[in-house]
């Protein structure tokens, strides 16, 4: 067996990495097939960060994670590469892929319909919808005349925790006599985050390949974020100004807004709150909300307890969700022309394009403007430009443009939807049968370097290692007699 790294190793985006079994008889799966962003896109032409540079002819199935698009941004390359086998994700994740890569179409690649109708006919005919916590058998070479030391692959997809439908994947390979189990992370989400329960530890893993985002770093509590969030509100609209908050419009939007439904219902009797206005100014994102509607099903207890109270985490008397580009570009000059605070949420959560990016470039020189990051910004994305320049009064370029930045910048890390440190450690630890091997992916050099670390005091006798664009092999010798 190994496993091939296609991207997340230099950094946090282009998810995608690939399982082989069986060297004779050859069968692969690709675990998501994600965008680059950020400083992984540097000296790259588009062409060359999207191009599919490796071969798919053994490529069995492409199972995915969750739909963010450092996750599966490429899978339309992937598809005009010749991909024709079957893409496994969980019920949600599944019902959530067309809109985001019809979104990913329309705004790297093409404004042509009959192109973009075309991508999501063939993505249609291969999507299977999988609910969580069911095997499955995977599509496999096999030889009648030759003993393979796999001859059968299941998959179970486990809740993540991070965005709606996210899971991490577990897959069984067995042979004569032997078994090896492989866990792949994807993005575990962060304890006690809004809406979505946080996700268990798998009962074991011979092999676990593992995000790192947030290796290094541990999350505020719940209940100091909170406060955190409210404080600097308060705070930023005494001088009415707006608040600019940039958040993807899947999983971190639809938290943002829970946590703002809480802050209003505990703050009746204070004005501010009341009648503060929060807008959310992204189409996809108020898609995403119905769909983290449709599916509440999967919401944790907290929130389906609010739901039987008669309350709307997601849709409240404050809230207005902006469509057309035409009332985006209004609501800006409106904003601009008036002497009213507003919390104002957009994507791209990065600040790589999007209607954040217009917002920002109108309103960083203004000294009444506070941005408010909640999320992980990426080296060589403009977040981190404004997140690491915004305190010292500097600059930023936005579509080649150069922009002072006068506004206040505020960074609250609890609201990450990554597990942070202490959960990533307790992923393992709380294994009943832990791994004899790990790789570390989906991370900056230090925050893998500090998990390694952790994962090496933890498990003394286990192979640990740093995941790099290259191949890795892992024995199965390692793995468990079949009982």
């Amino acid at each position: 067996m190994q496993i091939i790294h296609h991207g997340a190793v230099n950094g946090v985006t282009g998810s995608c990495h690939q399982l082989d079994i069986n060297a004779q008889h050859p069968s692969s799966y690709l675990i998501d097939c994600g965008l680059f962003q950020g400083a992984e896109t540097a000296g790259k032409n588009s062409a060359s960060q999207l191009q599919i540079d490796f071969t798919i002819d053994h490529i069995k199935a492409l199972i995915v994670t969750h739909c963010h698009i450092d996750h599966v941004g490429r899978i339309p390359y992937l598809l005009a590469a010749g991909f024709k086998q079957p893409i496994y994700a969980t019920t949600a994740t599944a019902s959530l892929l067309p809109l985001v890569i019809e979104d990913a179409l329309k705004v790297g690649v093409t404004h042509d319909q009959k192109l973009i109708r075309a991508c999501l006919n063939q993505l249609s005919k291969l999507i299977v919808p999988i609910d969580y916590n069911q095997w499955i058998s995977l599509p496999i070479n096999l030889s009648s005349n030759a003993t393979l030391p796999v001859n059968q692959i299941n998959l179970k997809f486990k809740p993540a925790g991070h965005i709606l439908g996210s899971a991490y994947v577990e897959l069984d390979l067995k042979g004569p006599g032997h078994k090896h189990r492989v866990v792949f992370s994807g993005d575990l989400g962060a304890t006690y985050a809004p809406l979505l329960a946080s996700p268990k530890s798998p009962y074991r893993a011979d092999t676990l390949v593992i995000e790192s985002t947030y290796g290094d770093k541990n999350h505020q509590g719940r209940q100091d974020r909170s406060k955190q969030l409210r404080e600097i509100i308060e705070k930023a609209v005494q001088d009415n100004g707006v608040v600019l908050i940039p958040a993807f419009s899947i999983g971190r939007t639809q938290e943002l807004l829970y946590e703002f439904e809480h802050i209003i219902y505990r703050n009746q009797h204070n004005p501010m709150w009341q009648n503060i206005d929060i807008i959310v100014d992204s189409p996809m994102a108020a898609n995403f909300t119905q769909k983290y509607r449709e599916f509440k099903n999967l919401w944790d207890k907290e929130a389906k307890r609010k739901l039987k109270q008669g309350r709307h985490p997601l849709d409240f008397a404050q809230l207005t969700t902006i469509d057309s580009h035409q009332d985006h570009l209004a609501v800006i000059n409106y904003l601009d022309s008036v002497n009213k605070p507003a919390i104002i949420i957009a994507a791209s959560g990065m600040c790589t394009g999007g209607r954040i990016s217009n917002y920002l470039s109108r309103f960083l020189p203004k000294t009444t403007t506070d941005v408010l990051f909640v999320g992980y910004q990426a080296q060589g994305t403009t977040g981190r430009d404004i997140q690491e320049y915004g305190p010292q009064g500097g600059y930023v370029y936005i579509e080649e443009q150069r922009i002072n930045i006068n506004a206040t910048i505020h960074t609250i890390s609890g609201y990450s939807a990554h597990a942070d440190q202490h959960n990533l450690i307790n992923f393992v630890k709380r294994m009943h049968h832990k791994p004899k091997h790990i790789c570390i992916v989906h991370g900056d050099a230090e925050a893998k370097q500090a998990l390694s670390s952790a994962y090496q005091t933890l498990l003394p006798m286990a192979e640990i290692e740093i995941g790099k664009a290259e191949q890795h092999q892992t024995a199965i010798k390692n793995s468990s007699p079949v009982r």
